[in-house]
């Protein structure tokens, strides 16, 4: 698969990875078990719904969206903190 990707996409796929890697990262500052755990599961179901888009405009829109969600997980994370 990799090996058929425009450079355009691969550098859209390395940035979903490391929104997702962020996201994940970003839980183990909740001190919580279950409310971690349920987060992770949550933040993979998410990818894992939408791996399937390849358009472009898409994935973008996505990643935007994504980071917006980044943003807020992060605030509430440092809330509870």
């Amino acid at each position: 698969m990799l090996s058929h990707m425009t450079l355009r996409q691969f550098m859209l796929r390395s940035e979903v990875l490391r929104l997702y890697r962020e996201m994940l990262r970003l839980t183990y500052r909740v001190a919580d078990v279950d409310q971690r755990k349920h987060l992770q599961q949550w933040i993979r179901r998410d990818f894992e719904l939408n791996k399937h888009h390849t358009d472009e405009e898409v994935i973008r829109m996505m990643l935007s969206k994504g980071k917006l969600s980044l943003r807020e997980l992060e605030q509430t994370v440092m809330m509870v903190q």
